[in-house]
């Protein structure tokens, strides 16, 4: 006969539930301010970031007007996959890449061991208390570039294609925040995680162009083992009807549920390595 939950633990869950809605706009709310104290050097910074991923596009267009087509992409088809790359990063980081990145200073000091103390979720805290506003540039770019690119490109727009190009956006960025958060948890077993990064955004900075143009083992490892071809190429190819290699039929559907399905394997890794914690005292 399957067990169910006592009234007293549900309500004792609900009440956990409630407590960590209402601190977490705290949590957000005292870190932005933080982050706007300097506000000249705050845009400065946005404006920095603008133009370094500005000029990235200009290469790419540089090579498109050598050879007008990549791998059968045009400018404005080559320019909505580089904003979708750049916006779903760009969500997807603003919630884990910081915060993840910083957790093996926080093992490494032992200050890990003040979260777990606190009547909080570790990861909810870490999350939450460093909400990345610092994207603010990449997102600016990525709209602005993903208009015109919508207004460009050579396809039949409708609610549908909308609804898709929205809901695999919304898929990249989980999938996204869910590998960063794979790799910063690696920390809580190892202690050093942080050189998983530069693995990630060797691969990442592929996933601005289109997958046919790369040999079959890296589509391989982009679609598997390293799937940041799901946050880009794939969706993109996807909603213009061009063909995917390896996925075929299936790159639609496995852009919508990559996100959901990388949040589950993240959450159960993350309590796997918060099992494998030793605490400071090894």
């Amino acid at each position: 006969m399957a067990l169910s939950l006592h009234p007293h633990h549900r309500a004792g869950r609900l009440t956990v539930l409630l407590h960590h809605l209402r601190v977490i706009p705290l949590l957000v709310r005292m870190y932005v301010r933080s982050q706007m104290e300097y506000r000249g050097a705050f845009w400065l910074d946005r404006l920095a970031q603008i133009l370094s991923y500005g000029s990235v596009f200009a290469t790419i267009g540089i090579l498109l007007a050598r050879f007008d087509t990549l791998g059968g992409w045009t400018w404005p088809e080559l320019a909505l996959l580089f904003s979708f790359q750049l916006l779903a990063y760009s969500f997807g980081a603003a919630m884990s890449f910081v915060q993840l990145r910083d957790l093996e200073e926080l093992v490494r000091l032992g200050t890990f061991d003040t979260l777990l103390a606190k009547p909080f979720s570790p990861w909810a805290y870490l999350i939450f208390s460093g909400l990345n506003i610092s994207y603010t540039g990449h997102v600016i770019l990525a709209v602005a570039l993903m208009g015109w690119a919508v207004l460009s490109v050579d396809f039949g727009w409708s609610v549908w294609s909308v609804s898709f190009l929205i809901a695999t956006l919304v898929s990249a960025a989980l999938l996204t925040a869910s590998l960063i958060t794979m790799i910063g948890a690696t920390a809580l077993i190892w202690v050093r995680s942080n050189h998983l990064f530069s693995i990630f955004f060797g691969f990442w900075e592929l996933t601005r162009y289109p997958l046919n143009i790369f040999p079959g083992g890296i589509q391989i490892t982009l679609i598997t083992a390293v799937p940041l071809a799901l946050t880009s190429s794939v969706p993109v190819a996807a909603l213009l009807g061009k063909p995917v290699p390896i996925l075929g039929d299936w790159a639609a559907p496995a852009a919508l549920a990559a996100g959901p399905v990388w949040v589950l394997i993240a959450m159960a890794y993350w309590r796997y390595a918060t099992g494998k914690y030793q605490g400071a005292g090894g």
